[in-house]
């Protein structure tokens, strides 16, 4: 994960990255759109998590909470801070 954030000083994600990460890297960096476009028609539900994150993030609870659905998750209690480490330290491991 360390690694991972070390890349949030660069002008660009690693192009070796999955999709999903590269999201949580556009996210940080403060570029929701990029972020929702990588992962907006992914399959799968790695993709569904972070996509029910960014909705979260965005303020819509009723569209996060069908990806949260989709991904196979609740969504989380904790702070947005919070659950995008946990997703980067999940697709990290």
């Amino acid at each position: 994960m360390h690694t991972f954030q070390a890349t949030l000083t660069w002008e660009a994600p690693d192009a070796k990255l999955s999709p999903v990460l590269k999201s949580l890297w556009y996210d940080a960096k403060g570029d929701w759109k990029k972020a929702h476009d990588l992962v907006d028609q992914l399959p799968g539900t790695d993709a569904a998590w972070v996509h029910a994150y960014l909705h979260r993030k965005e303020g819509d609870s009723w569209n996060a909470d069908y990806w949260y659905t989709r991904a196979k998750k609740s969504r989380p209690a904790c702070s947005l801070e919070e659950e995008w480490e946990s997703l980067v330290a999940h697709f990290t491991d």
